[in-house]
């Protein structure tokens, strides 16, 4: 029978040399495996760059990963009882290794289970081992929860299963990263599918009676919720055969049948994204649009009555003596267009009393007598001729008095309850432009001038026929209705899996939609919460994240632009998510370009090959683990091979993710150029169709027409 000392004392490969918090080095004995261990119960290839080694504790084993290895120069080593080998001092190479120490590996019940961090570092001289095929596996494999979503296996650890624990690895955000072509898209569909596979295989199916199977089999659909932001229409086909379906959105014209029409209407968006994306001034217009808002959600609209054409040429005319308060209007020609400002008001508001009634008249018309008495008493008349004297600073605050005499005859600002600018009611949004005019108006003064820019770029985006399928649908659609079919019903009836192919979504408003939509994800998940005191688990997954959440950059505007919109709230996602059950998953190739607000908040990291320098710098700042021999490796990583960092795994681990078949792979193939270029595949072409499409002509073709090369019948 074999001892634990003798077991130990034949996988013994090397003696610890020197020891650091980060890094411990390691003399390998001259008669340690040169290519392959035997010793260990089966042949492991030793010793290997990212391999794992063992140093024995008073706690278990610290278990090491293989970082560097070399060879160093030294006299021949002098072996007891073998005198000869000191008869010639000629330099012999030493092998070395160093490790970065990365958990300890504990036994229970026989069973091996790693934890993270080091309790109690090894001395100079202590035994370095190599773990057995079982140390091996239990290093790289969770256990219980945390391997319930099978992710790959580890091509360095036996080929042992990867697999993941969702409430980490979703609840913490996830960051995909690559260069194209690494195998990104691939690695998000099977993480997807594996997820709602792994869940709909554990749930606990009843007892069912005799004859009700049919009605018990929709119960065993999973309560999952993926919501897919897919900018380059990639993820359409890849889970139709998932749980109850797939739900694929599209905008129109549609080129997938199994696809629904995706409509984001314009009432849905709130006064910050319809700020941004008019281009509203925050000083000046952004008010006038709130208070359109607030009308048009609340019902209330403006028409141009009598009353508010008087109450806005009041406000006028206060706006333009404001010039001489504490001067008066002294000297020519000052106070000549001032006394001729003061008779046209006089004759306008004179006008308007025939139409007005009741206390508002009384007003008018007390104050049109008390401000004539001021201008007669300026008025001069010579030789044909009428002027102005200079009118003092006690006229014109005279003035100023009984045109608000009239002003507060008008009511106050009506209360429209708890509606605001962003409350999701619906309007339509064709007649905002128009309310606007109106508004600026009924305030008077320059405000129509202010807002002039803001009603036409409005009336730009509402008349472009690019964006009335997507912002102005002709079938109304309901915020509930909306979030039912984007968020997910009821137990996840309709699907576990949502795809928004945004594709041919218009690049002018195309940051806007993807705001818009996770916002409106976001709140309807704070709402649940409110209503429920429990979270609803959704998961929020963007491709080519670094378009979408890029860097803040200085562009000296306080407008905001949808690109700020878009970043503001995944960055909004990625601090509070969490607490609301929201789940981010980014997909990006330049994440040097990413927001490092979002980047910082994700806990979990897959790294696909990555050639950036820059790139690679920033992913070695921002892992938590300390895995800097893995991390060079991304430079040469194979397709379909990651290094899986962070929460959840505890463990830096090598994966090969999983293989998946033809219809559930994503459509990111690389072009086949050769096939093209040799005819093997066919690429007619049709540019008038193209055109036609491009430029948004309605006209087809007839088909009835003589072709090119054919008869006229």
């Amino acid at each position: 029978m074999t001892s634990p000392i003798s077991k130990i004392s034949s996988l013994t490969i090397g003696t610890v040399e020197s020891v650091a918090p980060d890094e411990i080095k390691v003399l390998l004995d001259i008669d340690s495996p040169r290519n392959t261990a035997l010793n260990t119960g089966v042949p492991t290839p030793f010793p290997r760059i990212n391999s794992f080694v063992l140093l024995p504790n008073e706690s278990g084993a610290v278990v090491g990963i293989v970082v560097w290895l070399g060879v160093e120069r030294s006299a021949y080593p002098k072996r007891q009882g073998l005198k000869d080998f000191g008869l010639i001092d000629l330099p012999f190479p030493l092998r070395k290794m160093a490790v970065c120490p990365i958990g300890t590996l504990l036994s229970e019940k026989n069973k091996w289970r790693l934890e993270r961090g080091v309790q109690s570092f090894p001395s100079v001289g202590d035994p370095v081992i190599l773990p057995t095929r079982d140390q091996t596996i239990a290093i790289v494999t969770g256990q219980g929860k945390d391997s319930r979503v099978p992710l790959g296996t580890c091509p360095i650890a036996h080929d042992a299963p990867i697999a993941v624990d969702p409430d980490k690895l979703f609840g913490r955000h996830l960051a995909v990263l690559g260069n194209t072509g690494s195998g990104k898209s691939c690695t998000l569909a099977a993480l997807v599918r594996s997820a709602v596979e792994s869940a709909q295989k554990s749930i606990k199916k009843p007892e069912i009676p005799a004859g009700a199977e049919e009605a018990q089999s929709g119960q065993d659909n999973p309560n999952a919720r993926f919501i897919i932001l897919d900018p380059n229409g990639e993820y359409s086909k890849c889970f139709q055969d998932l749980g109850a379906g797939c739900r694929v959105f599209q905008v129109p014209p549609l080129t997938n049948t199994d696809a629904a029409e995706f409509t984001l209407p314009a009432w849905m968006w709130n006064s910050s994204e319809w700020a941004a994306v008019a281009q509203a001034a925050p000083r000046a217009q952004r008010p006038l649009l709130q208070e359109a808002l607030r009308n048009l959600r609340s019902n209330k609209q403006i028409t141009l009555t009598i009353e508010n054409r008087l109450r806005a040429r009041c406000k006028s005319l206060k706006s333009y003596l404001l010039q001489f308060a504490g001067t008066g209007a002294s000297g020519f020609p000052s106070n000549n267009n001032c006394g001729q400002q003061l008779s046209r008001f006089i004759e306008d508001i004179t006008s308007y009393c025939s139409a007005l009634a009741g206390d508002i008249k009384t007003r008018t018309e007390r104050a049109a007598a008390a401000i004539t008495q001021v201008v007669d008493s300026r008025k001069w008349t010579s030789g044909g001729r009428t002027g102005f004297n200079d009118f003092g600073d006690n006229d014109l605050n005279t003035v100023d008095q009984w045109i608000e005499n009239i002003l507060q005859g008008f009511p106050q600002g009506e209360d429209v309850g708890t509606v605001n600018e962003d409350s999701p009611l619906p309007f339509d949004p064709q007649v905002l432009a128009e309310h606007l005019e109106s508004l600026a108006m009924q305030e008077g003064g320059s405000a129509s001038q202010f807002i002039s820019t803001l009603t036409m770029r409005i009336k730009g985006i509402m008349s472009d026929p690019r964006m009335n399928g997507v912002i102005n649908p002709d079938s109304s659609v309901s915020l509930k209705d909306w979030l039912d079919l984007h968020v997910g019903s009821d137990g996840g009836a309709n699907g576990p899996v949502a795809v928004i192919d945004l594709s041919l979504v218009p690049y002018e408003i195309l940051h806007l939609v993807i705001a818009v939509s996770s916002r409106l994800i976001l709140e309807s998940l704070q709402r649940y919460r409110k209503h429920n005191n429990q979270n609803l688990p959704t998961v929020l997954v963007l491709e080519e994240a670094h378009t979408f959440v890029a860097k803040r950059l200085p562009h000296g505007d306080d407008i905001p632009s949808p690109a700020d919109m878009c970043r503001g709230i995944f960055e909004r996602v990625a601090r509070e998510g969490r607490k609301f059950g929201l789940g981010l998953v980014l997909s990006s190739q330049r994440p040097s370009e990413l927001s490092e607000t979002v980047l910082s908040q994700c806990n979990s990291f897959l790294l696909h090959r990555i050639t950036n320098d820059r790139d690679q710098e920033l992913i070695s700042r921002l892992v938590p683990d300390n895995a800097r021999g893995l991390l060079r490796e991304l430079p040469s990583l194979p397709t379909r091979h990651c290094i899986l960092l962070g929460i959840a795994s505890k463990v830096p681990a090598l994966v090969e993710v999983k293989h998946l078949e033809d219809g559930q792979r994503p459509e990111s193939d690389d072009p086949d150029f050769w096939n093209v270029w040799t005819n093997e595949e066919p690429r007619p072409i049709d540019w008038d169709k193209i055109t036609s499409d491009w430029a948004g002509s309605e006209a087809e073709a007839d088909d009835d027409s003589p072709q090119e090369g054919g008869d006229a019948q």
